[in-house]
């Protein structure tokens, strides 16, 4: 039994649309990788993670890029028991794995149906956990925030991931509101790469479009306009070419998924108690995800709501961070999780 528990391994995992994230108990965050995966014809993984990312768009016909999930959800039930069991394998450094499969703890939008969480249980055990568990994103967000979740006071945290953005409040070990929207970064980049080809007839990759949002993408306007070279194919001539946005294009592009996540923050609030709502009034909003990056958001939701907003120290992590927390803390954080356990 003691040397059963020595191999036993508890892992975390931030399942993401964009990117995935595992926390290995006692070692912290071992793996940052992007959700994608490059296979051939036959479904043979030929990478996966960062390696398959600097692959996209420039592949052969053979072999193909694949994102297997989409909206926060599994797309793809192969590929993504293939790539986790590559992520979960990479955490532990292969060592006892195939012995002692680990104890895993995913990240699940808190919108998914029951069919949707038995998938997520269901690639973790194919792909090697000998136990799978679940807690939803924005609870381990708020843990990995540093948000009293365990207090009979509000806290507010938006969740803003690649496919997915998720709202609750959370008071006593519990969510008392929450609004789920599958809109997220993924629609930004979107709603730049059709911009740019509506305006200038340039059709640009998916990747294109994420590094012109990371690089001038803005919600409230830049001290002084910023300016990125764009380069893609001309719609009218076919040819190569290059044309030059600037920030203030971009921030107009994206005004509609920006929409749609401000309207889920009011419908969150609208269902929340006055009581819980007076605490946010003085506590703010707390904005995690990938998306909280996005330069003014924080200033943009907090002038259309009146609330204060903050950004999390690091915004990336905080789903893993927070179910790495509840990892280390088993015993006494297990009334936190939503837990839909499979043995």
């Amino acid at each position: 039994m003691g040397l059963f528990s020595f191999l036993q391994k508890d892992i975390a995992i931030d399942l993401g649309t964009a990117n995935s994230l595992v926390y290995v108990k006692g070692k912290g965050i071992v793996v940052r990788e992007p959700s994608v995966v490059a296979v051939y014809r036959n479904n043979t993984v030929l990478a996966v993670g960062q390696e398959a990312r600097r692959m996209a768009g420039k592949t052969p016909a053979d072999i193909t890029i694949i994102r297997p999930l989409k909206d926060g959800v599994i797309a793809d039930f192969d590929i993504t028991e293939k790539m986790l069991r590559y992520f979960i394998s990479k955490a532990l450094d292969n060592q006892g794995f195939f012995r002692v499969g680990p104890r895993v703890l995913v990240g699940i939008p808190v919108g998914v149906t029951e069919v949707e969480k038995r998938a997520v249980l269901d690639a973790a055990i194919h792909a090697g956990a000998k136990e799978a568990s679940l807690i939803e994103e924005p609870m381990a967000a708020a843990i990995g925030a540093g948000l009293p979740v365990v207090e009979a006071t509000g806290s507010m945290v938006v969740d803003l991931g690649g496919g997915t953005s998720e709202v609750a409040v959370i008071s006593m070990k519990g969510m008392v509101a929450t609004k789920s929207v599958r809109v997220g970064g993924d629609e930004m980049n979107e709603a730049i790469l059709t911009y740019i080809r509506k305006n200038y007839n340039l059709m640009i990759g998916e990747r294109t479009a994420e590094e012109v949002k990371i690089r001038i993408g803005c919600a409230f306007p830049f001290p002084e306009v910023r300016t990125h070279e764009v380069s893609g194919r001309d719609l009218v001539t076919g040819l190569p070419k290059s044309i030059t946005v600037d920030s203030e294009e971009i921030r107009h592009s994206i005004t509609e998924p920006l929409g749609v996540i401000l309207d889920a923050i009011k419908a969150c609030l609208e269902t929340t108690p006055p009581e819980l709502a007076a605490d946010i009034v003085d506590r703010g909003i707390m904005l995690t995800g990938g998306g909280a990056l996005l330069y003014g958001l924080d200033r943009f939701l907090s002038d259309a709501l009146g609330l204060p907003v903050l950004v999390a120290e690091d915004p990336l992590s905080c789903v893993v961070m927070g179910a790495g927390k509840v990892l280390e803390n088993l015993d006494t954080l297990r009334q936190v999780l939503a837990l839909s356990k499979r043995a």
